[in-house]
């Protein structure tokens, strides 16, 4: 990967639908070059995939909390992250340093719908107790994080 897809990638991060034509002109290749090296950037599972950005309020899940997983001693976190993973209210589980083992999100439209789930994750064996902060608002989300993208590797520069 050189300067030239590290580019292509803060631009896609930015704006997934970009043309290829539209890349080609920011990073200074013809509409075809880009192509090309998109095709291989997603085929070596540098870019995984291109997805819509949706308001959870205006789909009905006005609700979010991060919900910390403290685990049994007997619990593994290959079973424990299965189970997480069949709940659809969760959106995203993360293995974590400390005393929890996961931090997951949870999005749902109601605090009642919420004391819910919160059951449903204390009843997954393997889960001792959970850790709740409910979001109170979201400043910003899901921003892509392009630092480093833009800079050569060999030079720092």
């Amino acid at each position: 990967m050189d300067q030239l897809d590290r580019k292509i990638i803060a631009e896609l991060r930015a704006n997934g639908r970009a043309t290829y034509a539209d890349l080609g002109r920011t990073v200074g290749l013809s509409a075809s070059s880009v192509h090309e090296r998109v095709g291989k950037l997603e085929a070596a599972g540098v870019i995984t995939g291109y997805h819509a950005m949706v308001d959870p309020n205006t789909v009905g899940l006005g609700v979010t909390a991060l919900v910390g997983i403290h685990p049994t001693d007997t619990a593994t976190d290959e079973d424990v992250a299965t189970a997480l993973g069949e709940l659809p209210e969760v959106e995203s589980c993360y293995a974590v340093a400390g005393d929890e083992a996961f931090v997951v999100k949870v999005r749902v439209s109601t605090v009642d719908e919420l004391e819910i789930s919160l059951g449903r994750l204390r009843r997954i064996p393997g889960v001792g107790r959970t850790n709740t902060t409910v979001v109170l608002s979201t400043r910003f989300e899901g921003r892509p994080n392009n630092a480093g993208l833009d800079e050569d590797p060999a030079t720092g520069a």
